[in-house]
């Protein structure tokens, strides 16, 4: 293991050598972190590198086969998950589990409230301790707020002023921005910090690089299940991070090639929707990829979605190749060629469920179906065929598609669209959740299809994608657009000028 500058403290947590196995498949072959008091240590690798394994061995939800565990230098086994919470180790997840009808009081001390007189769960000793939590944290939170409604910001927030009260020594966070805005991650990055001033050892696991490179101390890479290195953040680069994640160069994350730009097949012009968005006009000319850029709550993903049909509009027209689109009808979108690869690809791009060649071929319903049956040997060969084409990794395409990683999944998504033989595409936050290997595969998918005369618009939060993908750049705010900007002329400044500037303001 690389030393670092920090090697003189002794660890409040290490893992070395842990391997765990689910029958044939290896998850873990070789664990190894150590997390020292008063630092935040980033842990990077793949999907399927082992990062969520290892994270389940120091949480007590899986025992490992083997390897050594020791906290503060001492041998530990966990059974349970409440071992690792008994030990001071607290998991903050993506998605908080929170329960919604009890108050954010109540959600902290669940299980061990504080009693007062005859017995009795003492209602004003919670509020007092958990708005001391809150006053620690530098956060304002009612204790006497329902839960329910709270943004998955407040929630993590909640989530970590539990673990400080149960006097968790190590808070693991687990891809906790995925759902924040910026000004949110900027809040959790707050507390983050405070909490390692104070001594906690934080492990914190992320696909964005900026985030890993600006709140790390050190950075271990997983890669195969495996340990591959651990670096003080200021000595390595991202390149070699990547390098080491993926076992090879990957010199065109971004492997835009050359295509030929047709005519506009998607026109938009004048659309708006009451408090949403307004006057939005734009074209998509075939084997074009036009970015929509813009801050979170733009509005990128409701035009998206009311050109597909899915939400209604209040003004405006949308046409497919000179031919007028019906508004409001998805069925009607399709028909014409529109193909919608959403933000959320598990609640709203697939069915979880399902097998991964039943839901690669859930948009042809009706060309498998003879006589109100659909051919099993038809949509096997079919889903079989797409799965070949976009190279999904899994064991069986008859496997459940939820058994996939993200990156896989996202695939199954556009392989349900491309088997419709799309004129328009448009793919919402493309790589979102994705490893940086797939992230080139998906980059060079999209790429491809514009270079077969597909007509591509894709909205992404991440400004590297967009000004690496896209020929053309559509920037919002506040519902509006406020710049179009060719691939020549893109720059990161730019982008977020417009993205923060009106219109008028414009240089």
């Amino acid at each position: 293991m690389t030393t670092s500058t920090l090697a003189e403290d002794v660890p409040v947590l290490e893992l070395h050598h842990a391997s765990k196995a689910f029958g044939a498949v290896v998850a873990l072959s070789d664990g190894t972190i150590e997390i020292l008091p008063g630092e935040i240590h980033a842990l990077v690798g793949e999907n399927g590198a082992g990062k969520s394994t290892l994270i389940k061995v120091l949480a007590g939800v899986h025992r490992p086969d083997s390897g050594d565990f020791r906290l503060d230098g001492q041998p530990v086994t966990f059974s349970t998950p409440a071992d690792s919470k008994a030990a001071g180790i607290s998991v903050i997840y993506q998605e908080p589990t929170l329960f919604p009808d009890l108050t954010v009081a109540e959600n902290i001390f669940i299980g061990r409230q504080p009693r007062g007189r005859g017995g009795l769960i003492s209602r004003s000793t919670m509020r007092t301790e958990a708005t001391k939590l809150f006053t620690t944290l530098g956060v304002p939170i009612d204790p006497e707020r329902i839960a329910a409604g709270l943004s998955i910001a407040d929630q993590q927030i909640i989530e970590i002023a539990k673990a400080i009260s149960l006097d968790a020594r190590v808070l693991i966070m687990d891809e906790p921005t995925a759902a924040l805005s910026g000004v949110e991650v900027e809040r959790l990055f707050g507390v983050a910090r405070s909490l390692r001033d104070r001594g906690a050892g934080i492990l914190f696991i992320s696909h964005r690089f900026d985030e890993v490179f600006g709140l790390s101390d050190r950075i271990t890479v997983m890669r195969d299940g495996a340990f591959i290195a651990t670096h003080t953040t200021g000595s390595v680069t991202v390149d070699a991070i990547v390098r080491e994640m993926v076992g090879r160069d990957i010199s065109a994350l971004f492997p835009k090639q050359e295509a030929a730009i047709g005519a506009p097949v998607l026109s938009v012009r004048g659309l708006g929707r009451v408090g949403v968005f307004s006057d939005i006009s734009f074209d998509v000319r075939a084997g074009e990829i036009v970015g929509l850029a813009g801050l979170v709550g733009a509005g990128r993903t409701e035009v998206a979605r009311a050109i597909f049909g899915i939400d209604k509009y209040d003004a405006g027209s949308v046409e497919v190749s000179g031919v007028p689109l019906r508004p409001h009808d998805p069925q009607a979108a399709i028909a014409a060629g529109l193909g919608l690869v959403p933000e959320d690809r598990r609640k709203q791009g697939l069915v979880m469920e399902l097998s991964v060649t039943r839901n690669a071929t859930l948009t042809l319903r009706n060309a498998l179906t003879r006589f109100g049956l659909i051919s099993g040997a038809r949509e096997h060969a079919l889903g079989e065929e797409w799965s070949r084409r976009l190279q999904v990794k899994t064991a069986s395409p008859d496997l459940p598609v939820a058994t996939l990683s993200g990156g896989n999944q996202q695939k199954v998504v556009l392989a349900k669209w491309l088997a419709t033989d799309p004129q328009v595409l448009l793919v919402d936050e493309p790589t979102r959740g994705i490893d940086i290997g797939t992230k080139a595969e998906v980059h060079r998918l999209i790429s491809d299809l514009a270079g077969r005369g597909i007509a591509v618009l894709m909205i992404s939060s991440e400004l590297p994608e967009v000004l690496g993908m896209a020929d053309r750049i559509l920037v919002m705010r506040e519902g509006r657009l406020t710049a179009t900007i060719d691939r020549a002329d893109a720059t990161a400044e730019r982008v977020m000028f417009a993205a923060t500037k009106t219109l008028e303001s414009m240089p």
